[in-house]
C-alpha cells in the first residue's frame, strides 16, 4: 500500500520537511505571536499551530508514499465491485451493453476507463488525475481525496504561519536597520505568501473539478480522451450534480467501475 520512503523522491519529500520545521522554528525564534503566547505561558496556541504543522507533515508523507491506484494486473473489474460501498452500488446500473478496454502500449495491461499510464510512476493508475511532482507519487482513486485534505490542512498552517509572521515584524529608524533586524523573517513570509497563493489555487482548482466528478486529465486533454471526445463540451457521462459528486468524493470509500457507469441504459455507446 505504501512506497519506500527512501526510493524515488526522497530528496523532494526531505526538502519538503526541512522548509516546513525550518519556516516554524523561526516563528518560534522570532518575536511573534506565537513567541509571545509561549513566553506568558499561554501554550493553547503554540500547541495547535505546532499539532498542526506536525498533521500536515503526515499527511503529506501518507499522499506522496500511498499506492494511488496502480493497475497491477490483467485481472477483471469484477473483483474491485466486491469491494465498493453498499451506498455506491446505485452508482453501477446494470446494463448489457459490455464494457470496453484497452491495452496499454507500455505496461501491455487492460486499462480500465479512466485510468492512464504515468511515463515517471511506470505503472496505469486508476482514475488519473495527475502526477505531482511536489509528492513526487500520481494522484489517482486511492490517494485522490487525501490529497485534497493534504491541500486544505496545509492551506490553514500556511495562512497562519503568515499572519503569524506578520506578526512578528519589528520596527526599526532606517531601512537598513529594519532588514537587518527583520530579514529572515522577511524571506519566510515571502516563501509563506507564494506557497499560500499555490496551495489556493490548487486547492480551489481540485474541489471545482471534484465538484464536476471529473480528474485535471480529463478536463485538459477531453478532446484525446476516446470516451469524452465525442461528447460536447458541457456533458460529463460521470456527472450526478454537485453536492452527490462531492458527497461520493469524499464520504464513499472503495472502486467503482466506470464501464458501469458510463453505459447507461438511457445511453447511447460512443
Amino acid at each position: 500500500m505504501f512506497k519506500n520512503v527512501f526510493g524515488s523522491g526522497f530528496l523532494v519529500r526531505t526538502a519538503h520537511v526541512v522548509l516546513t520545521w525550518v519556516i516554524t522554528l523561526i516563528l518560534f525564534l522570532h518575536d511573534t505571536d506565537l513567541r509571545r503566547r509561549e513566553e506568558t505561558g499561554d501554550l493553547a496556541q503554540p500547541v495547535l499551530f505546532v499539532s498542526l504543522v506536525l498533521a500536515s507533515v503526515l499527511l503529506y508523507f501518507a499522499v506522496s508514499l500511498m499506492d494511488p491506484g496502480f493497475v497491477l494486473s490483467d485481472e477483471g473489474d469484477a473483483q474491485f465491485t466486491l469491494g465498493v460501498a453498499e451506498e455506491q452500488q446505485d452508482m453501477i446500473p446494470r446494463s448489457s451493453k459490455p464494457p470496453r478496454q484497452r491495452r496499454c502500449g507500455h505496461c501491455l495491461l487492460q486499462q480500465p476507463m479512466r485510468s492512464k499510464h504515468c511515463q515517471t510512476c511506470q505503472h496505469c493508475v486508476r482514475r488519473y488525475d495527475h502526477h505531482c511532482p511536489w509528492i513526487e507519487n500520481c494522484v489517482g482513486e486511492r490517494n485522490h481525496r487525501w490529497f485534497v485534505m493534504y491541500l486544505a490542512v496545509q492551506l490553514i498552517v500556511l495562512l497562519w504561519g503568515l499572519h503569524m509572521a506578520w506578526s512578528g515584524f519589528a520596527y526599526a529608524s532606517t531601512w537598513q536597520l529594519w532588514l537587518r533586524t527583520n530579514g529572515v523573517l522577511l524571506g519566510a513570509t515571502l516563501v509563506l505568501g507564494l506557497l499560500c497563493l499555490t496551495v489556493l489555487l490548487l486547492l480551489g482548482s481540485h474541489l471545482y473539478l471534484v465538484s464536476l466528478n471529473t480528474t485535471t486529465w480529463e478536463f485538459m486533454s477531453r478532446h484525446r480522451i476516446s470516451y469524452l471526445k465525442h461528447c460536447g463540451m458541457d456533458e460529463n457521462p460521470f456527472d450526478r450534480g454537485t453536492l452527490r459528486n462531492l458527497w461520493d468524493f469524499f464520504c464513499v470509500w472503495g472502486t467503482v467501475v466506470w464501464e458501469q457507469v458510463y453505459f447507461r441504459e438511457s445511453s447511447d455507446p460512443i
